[in-house]
C-alpha cells in the first residue's frame, strides 16, 4: 500500500511568504521562466538571479549575479523541472534567505502559475487512488515503489524534501540493467527523438543493432539529428509525430519541449506507428510532451505482434502515472513494470514495460 504522509503545516514557509509579499526588503527571483514571470505579475521584484546569461534585463528588471545579492534580500527559487536541489545548494553557499517555488505556490495564496503536470492531480488521486494503488502493487522492485511513492508525496504536499534522494541523471535515462538489451539484433523506435542524443546512446549500448526508427516532427531538431546520426547505418528518419490516427495538428516549437498544441503556431503531420512500421521492433521509447497515450494507441498492433520493451515518459500529465500503464496492460498484460526518475524536480519520470520471461 502506498504510504502517503500526513499533511504538515510549514509555518516557516508561511512566514516567508508573508514577508516576501508585504515587507520592504529586497526581493529577487532565482531563475527566469514562466514561474518567475507569474510571481513578477503579482509582486514588485528587484531583480532576477541568473549566472548563465549575458542578458542584463528580464521583464524590465536587472539580472544580478548571485554574488551581488544584498544580505537582507528574500529569494524565491523558481528552478522547478530538473535541478531544484542544486539551485538550493547554490543559494545555501551564498547564505541566501530563500524559499522554493513549490512552497511559495502552496502558502502564498496568490493565483500563481501551477506546475504544468500537477493541475488536477490532488483531486484525481483522491478519486482514483485505487488505480494508483493497483499500479504500485505491480512494480517489480523496491526502487520503483519507493520512487513512485516519493513523487506522489511530493506532488500532494509540495514538499521538496521528498525528492532529496533523487539526482539529476538524465544521461542514464531510458537505459537500465533490467532491460537486458542485447549488443546485437535490437531495433529501436525513438519517438520524440529531439536532436538524436537518445538514439546515439542506444547505438553505443547496442552497436550491432538492426535499425533505428527516428520520429521527430520539429524541422530544426530533425535537421540536427540527421547531422549527428549520418555516420550510423539503418537510421529511418520520420519527420512526423506519432498518434492514434493520420491527421494534421497544430504544433508549438520549443526545442526539446516542442509539442502538439491547439495554440501552436505551426502544423505537423501525425500518424499511427502501425501504419508506418511493418517490421519487428524490440524497444520503443516515447517522450512526446503529453501525447504518449494516443501514440501507444496507434502502436497497438506492433505491441501485440512483437511484444517490444517500452520506455514511456509519464510526467507530462497528472494522471499518466496510472492511465498509461492501464492502457499498456489493456493491449497485453504480460509485462513486468518498473519506474525510474531522472531529475530532482517534476520532470523525467519514465515507466518501463519489460516482456515477462516465459
Amino acid at each position: 500500500m502506498i504510504d502517503i504522509k500526513k499533511e504538515k503545516d510549514n509555518q516557516k514557509a508561511r512566514s516567508f511568504c508573508y514577508e516576501f509579499i508585504n515587507s520592504n526588503k529586497p526581493k529577487y527571483i532565482f531563475g527566469r521562466n514562466e514561474f518567475a514571470e507569474s510571481i513578477a505579475n503579482h509582486i514588485e521584484i528587484d531583480g532576477f538571479i541568473d549566472e548563465f546569461t549575458k542578458d542584463s534585463l528580464f521583464l524590465g528588471k536587472p539580472i544580478i549575479n548571485i554574488k551581488n545579492i544584498p544580505e537582507n534580500a528574500l529569494v524565491i527559487i523558481v528552478v522547478v523541472k530538473g535541478r531544484p536541489l542544486i539551485a538550493e545548494k547554490r543559494a545555501q553557499l551564498f547564505k541566501l534567505n530563500y524559499l522554493n517555488y513549490y512552497s511559495f505556490l502552496k502558502y502564498s495564496n496568490l493565483e500563481l502559475k501551477n506546475i504544468y503536470s500537477w493541475a488536477g492531480f490532488k483531486s484525481d488521486f483522491k478519486i482514483n487512488r485505487i488505480e494508483y494503488e493497483n499500479i504500485f502493487e505491480k512494480f517489480q522492485d523496491a526502487t520503483s515503489k519507493n520512487q513512485y511513492q516519493n513523487i506522489l508525496n511530493f506532488r500532494l504536499h509540495h514538499n521538496l524534501d521528498f525528492m532529496r534522494d533523487f539526482k539529476a541523471i538524465e544521461d542514464r535515462q531510458y537505459f537500465e540493467e533490467f532491460l537486458n538489451l542485447k549488443k546485437s539484433g535490437e531495433t529501436f523506435v525513438d519517438i520524440g527523438g529531439f536532436d538524436g542524443y537518445t538514439s546515439i546512446e542506444f547505438i553505443n549500448r547496442c552497436p550491432d543493432y538492426n535499425s533505428v526508427y527516428f520520429f521527430e516532427p520539429d524541422e530544426t531538431n530533425i535537421a540536427i539529428a540527421k547531422n549527428r546520426l549520418e555516420k550510423f547505418k539503418n537510421i529511418i528518419f520520420n519527420p512526423i509525430g506519432a498518434s492514434n490516427k493520420k491527421e494534421t495538428l497544430n504544433f508549438d516549437t520549443r526545442g526539446s519541449a516542442s509539442k502538439i498544441s491547439k495554440d501552436g503556431s505551426s502544423s505537423i503531420n501525425v500518424d499511427k506507428l502501425d501504419n508506418i512500421i511493418k517490421k519487428p521492433v524490440t524497444f520503443i521509447k516515447m517522450d512526446i510532451e503529453g501525447a504518449e497515450k494516443p501514440a501507444i494507441e496507434g502502436a497497438k498492433n506492433i505491441i501485440m505482434a512483437y511484444h517490444p520493451t517500452l520506455a514511456i515518459c509519464v510526467y507530462h500529465r497528472f494522471d499518466d502515472f496510472w492511465k498509461i500503464p492501464q492502457l499498456v496492460f489493456s493491449i497485453r498484460d504480460d509485462y513486468d513494470i518498473y519506474l525510474r526518475h531522472y531529475s530532482e524536480g517534476v520532470d523525467e519520470t519514465v515507466m518501463f514495460f519489460v516482456p515477462k520471461k516465459i
